[in-house]
């Protein structure tokens, strides 16, 4: 798999395929897995809140995607229905914006109505 790099030459992106606990089979090429949100290096409200939801450790999704969306990379992530990726992408929006501006810094476009109750 090639991708561009920031200065918009092309690279060798490594892909490294691993299973999940569940035994789904999960590609990537983000080699970095995040046992637990306190690793997470999120703001302490956010995990106060992660937490209180009832969550106790990071799915398979959450573990590889949530810290590559807090640096700002594009990720593309595919899972099967109640794994988490709502959580995981919400997590990730709460955690780079600023709650002291008070103008809008995420949009979040959902392709159903469904999605979008959720």
């Amino acid at each position: 798999m090639a991708k561009i790099n920031g200065d918009g030459n092309q690279v060798e992106a490594k892909q490294e395929s691993t299973t999940t606990e569940s035994g789904e089979s999960m590609e990537s090429n983000w080699t970095e897995v995040t046992e637990s949100f306190d690793h997470m290096n999120l703001k302490m409200d956010l995990l106060h809140g992660i937490y209180g939801y009832g969550f106790e450790k990071p799915s398979a999704i959450q573990k590889q995607a949530i810290k590559p969306c807090c640096e700002g990379r594009d990720v593309i992530a595919q899972a099967q229905s109640g794994t988490g990726k709502t959580a995981t992408f919400s997590i990730s929006v709460l955690q780079l914006v600023d709650e002291k501006i008070r103008d809008i810094q995420a949009l979040i476009l959902a392709p159903t109505r469904e999605l979008a109750q959720q």
